[in-house]
Parts: C-alpha cells; sequence; structure tokens
C-alpha cells in the first residue's frame, strides 16, 4: 500500500505541482512565525518547547485521521498516505529551476542562468561564472532532493506511517526557518529545532548517500563519503554532497572558512557555511554537470521506489 501511496503522490505531483503559496504551507509558515515571537526569549528551552507545539499541532491530526482510516479500511488508509506523501514532497518545488539554469546554461546565457540561481537560493550570484553556478545549482538540487523526496520516503517507511513524514516535514521547515538568518537571539531559540533535525534526518542522510553510490560510481562515491564528507560544517550536506559528487565524478563544495556554533539546514546556504570542503579529485562543474544530475536523481528515485515496492511485499507475504 505505502508503494502505491508514493506512487500515485509522484504522478499526481508531475501533473499539478503543489504551489508554495497553498494552504497547508501557509498555515506552517503563520503558526512557525507566531510561535516565535511568542517565545522566543532567547533561551533554549523556549525553543524545544514551542518546537514541541509546532510538531504536535500538525502530526497529532494526521495521527487521528490515520487511526480513523484504519478503523473503516485499507482504502481509506491509501488516500490519506497518498494525501499526505503528496503534500509532503517537493520534487517539483524546485525542478523549474534547475532546467531553466541547465537550458540557459547551454545556450551560453549565463546572465539569465545568474538569474534565476539568485531567484531560487536567494543569494548574490553576481560575478559567478558557468562553472560556478553549475555547481551551486547541483548542491542545491542533491540537497533538496533528499530534504523534500528521499527523506519523506524513508520516514512514511516507518511504523508511524504518513504522521513520520509529517513530523519530517515540520522538523525541517523549523530547523531552517527558526535559524535564518542568524543572530544571536534565533541562535539559542532554534538550536534545539536544528539538533532534533539532525537526528531525524540521521538515517534518512545515510541512506540517500548510500543511493546515491549504488546508481553512480560507487568506489568513488564512497571514498569521497568516508574521506571528505567532515570538511563541511554540516555533517548531513557533507554526506550528501560528498557522495553525490562523488558518484558523478564532479568536484562540489568551495574551501570557505565560516566560523559559526548554529547548524545550518537551510539548502539555500549549502555554499556559504563550508570549512575546507572542495573533493580534491573529479571534474569541475558544467551544463554537463545538472544532466548527470538528472539522471543521478531519477536513478535513485527508482532505487528507492524498488526497494519500497519489496519491502511492501514483504509484509504483504508476512
Amino acid at each position: 500500500m505505502t508503494f502505491f501511496s508514493i506512487l500515485f503522490a509522484l504522478l499526481i505531483e508531475q501533473l499539478k505541482p503543489l504551489r508554495a503559496d497553498n494552504p497547508v504551507y501557509a498555515s506552517a509558515r503563520t503558526l512557525a512565525g507566531k510561535l516565535e515571537a511568542s517565545f522566543n526569549a532567547g533561551q533554549a528551552k523556549h525553543g524545544r518547547l514551542a518546537w514541541g507545539l509546532m510538531i504536535a499541532a500538525f502530526a497529532i491530526p494526521v495521527a487521528l485521521l490515520h487511526w480513523i482510516c484504519l478503523k473503516f479500511g485499507p482504502l481509506f488508509v491509501l488516500l490519506l498516505n497518498i494525501a499526505v506523501v503528496y503534500l509532503t514532497l517537493g520534487f517539483r518545488h524546485y525542478s523549474h529551476f534547475f532546467t531553466s539554469i541547465q537550458l540557459a546554461l547551454n545556450n551560453g546565457d549565463e546572465a539569465t542562468a545568474r538569474s534565476l540561481l539568485a531567484e531560487w537560493t536567494k543569494r548574490d550570484t553576481a560575478g559567478m561564472d558557468a562553472s560556478e553556478v553549475a555547481r551551486i545549482a547541483v548542491e542545491q538540487a542533491l540537497v533538496t532532493t533528499h530534504r523534500n523526496v528521499f527523506g519523506v520516503f524513508f520516514w512514511i517507511l516507518t511504523p508511524l506511517g504518513p504522521t513520520g513524514a509529517v513530523i519530517y516535514r515540520v522538523a525541517e521547515y523549523l530547523a531552517r526557518i527558526w535559524n535564518e538568518p542568524r543572530t544571536a537571539e534565533r541562535e539559542e531559540f532554534g538550536r534545539f529545532a536544528s539538533q532534533a533535525f539532525y537526528w531525524i534526518d540521521w538515517i534518512p542522510v545515510r541512506l540517500t548517500a548510500a543511493a546515491f553510490a549504488v546508481v553512480g560510481n560507487f568506489e568513488d562515491a564512497i571514498y569521497a563519503w568516508r574521506n571528505f564528507a567532515g570538511r563541511w560544517q554540516d555533517e548531513a550536506i557533507g554526506i550528501i554532497l560528498s557522495a553525490g559528487g562523488g558518484a558523478m565524478g564532479i568536484r562540489l563544495g568551495t574551501p570557505v572558512e565560516v566560523a559559526t556554533d548554529v547548524i545550518p539546514v537551510d539548502a539555500t546556504t549549502v555554499d556559504s557555511v563550508n570549512i575546507e570542503t572542495e573533493t580534491p579529485f573529479g571534474e569541475e562543474a558544467s551544463s554537463r554537470a545538472l544532466q548527470s544530475t538528472v539522471g543521478l536523481v531519477w536513478r535513485a528515485l527508482l532505487l528507492w521506489m524498488l526497494l519500497v515496492l519489496l519491502l511492501s511485499i514483504a509484509k504483504w507475504l508476512g
């Protein structure tokens, strides 16, 4: 049933991608903002309380709906799972940016590519050459795909089911929104959100890296993962980018010395928080690297779907 839930949700999203200003996301932004305004007094304990309330506000209704659907039968569970996966996935949230950047670079239009990247990542892209634009687009795509797709897959496969998927996406959002921009007051308030998401994402991030290795250059991906992931200040980003870059034979990251105590989780700041992060092997990123990224992501997606199918069959037979 989980396999069909994910499959149908992916098909629906391909036909009608969820808008970024949809009511569910808007309510999450509004509630997160109100909780921060009400509880942020510059102490970590206030962040823990606000985080718990935010998670409960979204997870408890879904858990109750799941329990009710179980009473009515498998069809209702399937419909709920499809709805939850559709709402928590973000496979198409960024793909139009990535595709447009790829087309612009292929046409030699670096100005348009920089403009699109700036709109996507909310960062200053002035003065970037084509290689840097391509590299950042690849990094952004790999991290965003993990957090918007593969992390959701993992948590919906757990006994928590759709509730787990909701917890994952809300936790990811809070870790990001309550730490950007980083200020002294937000540092303490958002610290627990970052730490909580680190542990919630601990297994999924490693499964994503393993998937990149399996569907790409396995030896280089594992070598880069083992030897260079620690060079990123954010461990999760380091694992994904080192394994992904190794799988494609592409150099990702850049040596930047930035000291901060906050663990950033926003994919839009992937490059700004690295410390001596450039992997010393592989080709320089180019427009071809974007095409390689598309292939890697789709192959990893197919691998995940195959694993979900096998798990579903094993559960059905058991």
